[in-house]
């Protein structure tokens, strides 16, 4: 019960250390970033044809899919295997949350809408799947970080750095806002954790048999 208070205190002062940090960005950041670089990110445009989340989701399923067909096979699979399905099943749960709840939730128009003279702000309970706060390519990344960084420490630094060059393209192409990525980001994250915190323990052991 300590560790867990301990657990919870320090994800409570990373949650206000977020929130202050999304604030500052989304009122003095956000627009004029978007604003110089909306010309340059027109042109990166068709990399969401292949990084889109329709195609990152799909290739989540194929691997969860793939991954238990060989556990009711073998009746076992490799840690990495599982950790790896794992990681992608907490993905998917985290955009779709991400993307149904807090979206609609906070409501805040898209770069292309402020571009266009939408106001940028938040309209609570009248946002959708398509508006921008939090970003879903950041929690949808983000969780899938979080399990490999909270079960295999090493993977840290990597992924790390692939989800901050992940975020500097979606600045620059436009998708985002700044405060959309830092909030993504950190719920994605922490989801990520969490499931690995929850399920490690008996998802992760090989099958006996």
């Amino acid at each position: 019960m300590k560790r867990l208070a301990v657990v919870i205190g320090l994800w409570s002062l990373s949650l206000l250390a977020c929130a202050a940090v999304v604030a500052v960005l989304f009122t003095r950041v956000d627009v004029p970033t978007v604003l110089h670089f909306w010309k340059i990110g027109r042109s990166l445009k068709h990399l969401n044809n292949a990084f889109g989340a329709s195609v990152v989701l799909s290739a989540e399923l194929a691997v969860i899919l793939v991954t238990a067909v060989v556990r009711l096979v073998r009746g076992r699979v490799p840690p990495f295997a599982a950790t790896l399905a794992l990681a992608c099943l907490a993905s998917i749960c985290a955009y779709g949350v991400n993307s149904h709840l807090l979206k609609v939730f906070f409501g805040v128009p898209t770069p292309a809408e402020v571009v266009r003279g939408a106001q940028h702000g938040f309209t609570l309970w009248r946002g959708s799947e398509y508006s921008s706060f939090p970003s879903g390519h950041m929690a949808l990344a983000g969780a899938f970080a979080g399990v490999f960084m909270r079960l295999n420490r090493a993977s840290i630094w990597p992924l790390s750095a692939l989800m901050l060059l992940a975020a500097g393209l979606l600045l620059v192409g436009g998708w985002h806002f700044a405060s959309d990525i830092v909030a993504g980001t950190f719920f994605g994250v922490s989801a990520g954790i969490l499931v690995a915190e929850a399920w490690g323990g008996t998802v992760l052991s090989p099958h006996p048999g």
